[in-house]
């Protein structure tokens, strides 16, 4: 069993095709989607036509739910940009998607954590904004009582793969589409990948175990980049640039 994760692709449709194209020459045999499809400075409702169209096991992540739960005047600026561009179908293929599910009978995903989707799990922030790998004690605890061999997760848009005491792996696939942003959630912190690629992970099961291939793939980052500019979100830009903040 050969499995695609994919996660957090914010609206870059270029990012996703590229990512998609990456796949189709890696023989495997499902693509899951993690969430955080849309929002962000960029192309929501072409992504959102992309992955529609694909129809791979997804799940909703936070800024899936705030475009269906808030007020438009309640959104932030992320989201105020998708919502403007999504057409009621785009809304309803949102309102179809679970908070976690199993995919090939072994694999959990979801967002954040197994019971929140706007929770860092295997990364979380350090006094000062930095981020680093959570203690593993945290780690553990979060994925109590999910008994599968592999559980997926997304949300800090940092790749990462942790072995739990009980052999179980939790793996963070990237993110396709975002490689830089800011926050103030839970505590004012900056996520910077250092490159502007596109993430994805590769799960293969093996006679062995599972193993992770962590797949950087390069895009036309430089156009997206530009339309960020345009939309008035220079740090945006930036990440998508460079993969940095500053």
């Amino acid at each position: 069993m050969r499995i695609a994760a994919i996660a957090d692709i914010h609206g870059n449709d270029l990012a996703l095709e590229a990512v998609l194209a990456d796949i189709g020459t890696r023989s495997v045999d499902m693509v899951v989607n993690l969430g955080d499809h849309l929002s962000g400075a960029l192309n929501a409702a072409r992504t959102a036509e992309l992955l529609i169209e694909r129809d791979f096991p997804s799940i909703s992540g936070n800024h899936d739910r705030w475009l269906l739960e808030k007020d438009i005047a309640e959104l932030g600026e992320w989201d105020r940009i998708a919502h403007a561009q999504l057409a009621p179908r785009h809304f309803e293929w949102l309102r179809s998607l679970p908070a976690t599910r199993v995919a090939a009978g072994s694999v959990f995903i979801c967002h954040g954590t197994p019971a929140s989707d706007t929770t860092y799990w295997l990364d979380d922030v350090a006094p000062g904004g930095a981020m680093r790998i959570s203690p593993r004690e945290r780690i553990e605890r979060f994925a109590d009582g999910v008994g599968y061999p592999v559980i997926l997760c997304g949300h800090t848009h940092i790749p990462r793969c942790v072995t739990l005491a009980d052999g179980r792996l939790v793996v963070n696939p990237g993110s396709v589409g975002c490689p830089a942003y800011d926050d103030d959630q839970p505590r004012p912190h900056t996520v910077e990948n250092g490159s502007p690629h596109a993430r994805y992970a590769i799960l293969e099961e093996r006679p062995a175990g599972w193993s992770v291939d962590f797949r950087l793939v390069a895009y036309d980052h430089r156009t997206m980049s530009r339309l960020a500019a345009e939309r008035g979100m220079s740090g945006y830009a930036l990440g998508l640039a460079t993969g940095w903040l500053e």
